[in-house]
């Protein structure tokens, strides 16, 4: 299929369609954010993704069918100006757009978000104008593009980790007329040649706060991260960087999450069934449902953070009907099992994995069950640690 002559035309049509939508949700309440969104064409960031399909296939697998604007010129214009986040890599292979295939299944490793979330990132960092950013995780450039356009280019640092994603985003970048700092660089390092920062914004998640970043922050300046771990539980934190190279800062409400840091991916664990073939075929009844860190509610996202903090090396998957929790680091390993109307755990290894996280539940409901706002992140040379007034603290695992 051969692309419109009036693509130009078409997208302008749709952005604008898009600018009304966000500005109705609120997402746009900045003026200059607005003119940001209203100028920078989202669609010559996303030449290609990945959307699924109706139904899975045979195995339950998504299956990601691949948009571009010859295949299907509709469908990838209307979709670059939606607010959705457009999957564009999988498992870290960078795909020939000119011959993509479907994919079936697969890990996300890079995608350009939502624009509602990039706005708000930056408008939760209280980027303005004078200040010099930091953006680690590049991915498409659509949000770098967006705080060139509101900072100016040359106050504008990203960083992305592969080579690859970077050169497309270089390539939109540059064809639209923006010339930010660019490099292949690790975030969790930073990046050094262009500190100190006055803001610090990652498009993706790490288990603790790199001490790097605070390095590189001037004193009063932000870090704005989103914190995750190898139970898939999130929380973000505006952090506030300190004279003395420490810094702290509450947590944020919603459930917003983001792909990990690639160095801070979990790791394999094998077969469950071989985990759990090594625990007590008796176990006790379980004193908290594994729902109350697992169900689809924004409490349950929150609890599966601080359960995370409690069990930082563990991970969890459901095989059936039974819940599976493995430790790789300490051998340690539990299973919650349903039995007539209750839970029933058996855990075994150095660690009490389900004993940490039933802790951490009960404190919680005995503290009034305190939203996220309430908790502080503190982070200094000693360690980094997650505080309440009215719960013990939990600690982060350092970077």
């Amino acid at each position: 299929m051969t692309v419109p002559a009036d693509l130009e035309i078409d997208a302008f049509r749709l952005r604008e369609a898009m600018v009304k939508a966000l500005a109705e949700d609120g997402v746009l309440a900045d003026p200059g954010w607005r003119a940001a969104v209203e100028t920078v064409p989202r669609h010559r960031f996303v030449p290609g993704f990945y959307l699924p399909a109706d139904e899975r296939d045979g195995q339950g697998l998504t299956v990601w069918e691949p948009v571009t604007a010859e295949v299907d010129y509709g469908r990838w214009l209307a979709a670059a100006y939606s607010d959705t986040t457009l999957i564009t890599q999988f498992d870290g292979d960078e795909p020939d757009w000119k011959q993509a295939a479907v994919r079936h299944g697969g890990a996300p490793t890079s995608s350009s978000t939502l624009p509602s979330l990039v706005v708000r990132m930056w408008a939760d960092a209280d980027v303005r104008e004078g200040h010099t950013v930091l953006e680690i995780g590049t991915g498409t450039g659509y949000s770098t593009a967006l705080a060139c356009e509101r900072l100016g280019s040359a106050d504008v640092t990203s960083i992305e980790v592969d080579p690859h994603r970077l050169k497309q985003a270089a390539s939109a970048l540059y064809a639209c007329g923006f010339t930010p700092t660019l490099a292949v660089a690790d975030g969790l390092y930073g990046y050094w040649p262009e500190a100190k920062f006055d803001r610090i914004v990652a498009a993706c998640s790490f288990r603790g706060v790199p001490l790097a970043l605070l390095a590189q922050t001037r004193p009063g300046g932000k870090i704005l991260l989103t914190l995750s771990g190898w139970l898939y539980g999130y929380a973000r934190v505006l952090l506030t960087v300190n004279g003395d190279g420490t810094a702290e800062g509450q947590l944020m409400g919603g459930t917003v999450s983001f792909m990990s840091a690639r160095t801070h991916a979990a790791p394999m664990f094998g077969n469950p069934a071989h985990w759990a073939a090594g625990l007590p075929e008796t176990g006790r009844a379980a004193r908290h449902s594994p729902e109350r860190i697992t169900a689809a509610t924004e409490e349950a996202f929150h609890l599966l953070f601080l359960a995370q903090c409690a069990v930082p090396d563990a991970q969890m998957t459901t095989v059936g009907d039974v819940v599976h929790l493995v430790d790789v680091m300490t051998g340690s390993a539990a299973t919650l099992t349903p039995r007539e109307g209750r839970w029933e755990v058996s855990e075994g290894g150095p660690v009490k994995l389900w004993e940490r996280i039933e802790a951490v539940l009960s404190a919680y409901d005995e503290a009034g069950r305190p939203g996220p706002q309430t908790f502080t992140l503190h982070v200094y040379d000693g360690g980094q640690h997650l505080r309440h007034p009215q719960l013990p603290g939990l600690p982060l695992p350092r970077p």
